[in-house]
């Protein structure tokens, strides 16, 4: 065979896996979970259907914007260096064909798509050969070429004269090669460590250390106790993951427009939409397997976390003020959590200290969302119920908030509860400044735009100034305690 009649060989391309990473079925069932989550029990509803049948009423429904996509961007411009020397290249996906054309259309590569339609069977496996060779036929081509990824194309594979594999994992890629040559390997960037736990964003754990809080300020030792609550933020720690897989999940098409977000292992493709919803039940299990072993009122507290982050990662992140007033209740729960792990007393002054400092923090972060919109001359931040000109009452009442949780400190110096926990409770004193040059400094550093969206929380961890607050912070904690 010569390279010219090698060249005339038609190129059909499969979608799901290959030209995206990512897979427009889950894509799709995502995006109609955001509209609104009884929309799953509709989806359970069209599974009688027949996969085709399923396709189908989930693409009258919803179809993912291309321009959202991930794109394998190298084999991307394999096929437009192929398109630009004249040869035939045809959308070949399982997918609905309006989902393909819509693809097509996008890219600008393609003469034809094949697709799934209504009424037909699922277009994959053999299915899918016939309709390639059958298409090859009617146009003339005796000989055909085709790029695929999965254990499915390997029957599409058999059936081609030019086999090139994108994203096939080992084992795929072993039995193609055991049947014919690979003309042209894409390889697939293997699935790290460190990309599941970006994913899983495990360094948002450090926020459940709120647990410990509650033996912080009652000054145990007691390693029973301790053991009980690091149970606790292991439990924490799985759940709140779980729960951030959901959030990336539904915000795909949000985190995919942003400066930074986009580059989270969900928004860019790295981790599939297929890894991470096992993944995140997987923890779900563990978590509160853990927490009934530490006691059922933390399950109960727990419980109430998750359906509080869900219904705040579906629906309510979206209402204005009410978010920011869920969020400074998610961080207060934390700790209320801590107490019940260990039994502890939790103290009124503690939960005021928290609610007021952590709706503060939760300005900060929608301040900076929106500054960041405003540098972009959007009219809304995404996915979010804020305007840009909602920025000046959103920094005052942030700022009066951080305020207050220094007011509460500055009270609770001279309170009952001071007294009967340090021996010298009026060295306290000393840090209700430095706690407010802390919140004064961060909401600064929101006006000047040098938080860039951040999490304040996150911010915090990389900045030393807040390091060393908090080693002062306990310093004078610690000096009080003693009476020195």
């Amino acid at each position: 065979m010569t390279p010219h009649a090698q060249d005339d060989r038609p190129l059909y391309v499969d979608l799901d896996g290959t030209l995206t990473p990512s897979d427009t079925l889950h894509e799709s069932v995502m995006l109609f979970i955001r509209q609104h989550p009884v929309n799953l029990l509709r989806m359970i509803g069209w599974l009688p259907r027949g996969k085709a049948g399923f396709k189908r009423a989930l693409a009258d429904a919803v179809t993912p914007d291309p321009a959202a996509l991930p794109w394998r961007t190298d084999f991307i411009d394999f096929l437009r260096a192929e398109h630009a020397r004249g040869r035939t290249l045809v959308l070949a996906s399982a997918a609905d064909a309006r989902i393909g054309q819509r693809v097509a259309d996008h890219l600008g590569v393609f003469s034809d798509v094949i697709g799934t339609h209504d009424g037909e069977h699922n277009l994959s496996r053999e299915a899918k050969r016939e309709a390639i060779a059958a298409h090859a036929r009617a146009n003339g081509h005796a000989e055909w070429a085709y790029a695929g990824n999965s254990a499915d194309d390997l029957a599409v594979w058999a059936g081609c004269h030019e086999a090139i594999a994108v994203n096939a994992p080992r084992s795929v890629l072993q039995r193609l090669s055991a049947s014919q040559a690979v003309a042209k390997h894409f390889e697939q960037a293997p699935l790290s460590l460190k990309t599941l736990l970006r994913a899983i964003r495990i360094k948002q754990w450090s926020k459940n250390g709120l647990i410990f809080l509650p033996l912080l300020a009652a000054h145990s030792l007691s390693p029973q106790l301790w053991l009980q609550a690091i149970l606790a933020f292991l439990a924490f720690g799985l759940c709140a993951s779980a729960t951030y897989l959901v959030n990336d999940l539904i915000d795909l098409p949000s985190d995919r427009v942003h400066r930074t977000k986009r580059f989270r292992p969900l928004a860019a493709g790295t981790v599939s939409i297929a890894t991470a919803v096992p993944l995140g039940v997987a923890m779900i299990v563990v978590a509160f397997a853990l927490a009934v072993w530490v006691g059922w009122p933390f399950a109960a507290m727990l419980l109430l976390y998750t359906v509080l982050t869900l219904g705040y990662s579906l629906r309510w992140k979206r209402i204005a003020l009410f978010d920011v007033l869920l969020l400074a209740t998610l961080y207060t729960l934390r700790i209320g959590a801590g107490a019940l792990a260990t039994g502890v007393d939790l103290s009124n002054w503690l939960l005021a200290i928290s609610i007021f400092l952590f709706l503060s923090l939760a300005l900060v972060k929608r301040c900076a969302e929106l500054e960041e919109a405003v540098a972009a001359d959007q009219g809304l931040a995404p996915g979010r119920g804020y305007q840009p000109s909602d920025l000046p009452s959103l920094r005052a009442m942030g700022m009066s908030s951080g305020f207050m949780a220094v007011l509460v400190l500055a009270l609770y110096i001279d309170s009952p509860n001071s007294r009967s926990l340090y021996a010298q409770p009026d060295l306290l004193w000393a840090a209700s400044p430095v706690l407010l040059l802390w919140v004064m400094r961060i909401w600064l550093k929101t006006g000047r735009r040098e938080l860039h969206g951040d999490d304040p929380l996150a911010f915090a961890l990389k900045d030393p100034f807040s390091w060393v607050t908090v080693a002062v912070m306990i310093g004078i904690g610690l000096l009080a305690t003693i009476g020195v």
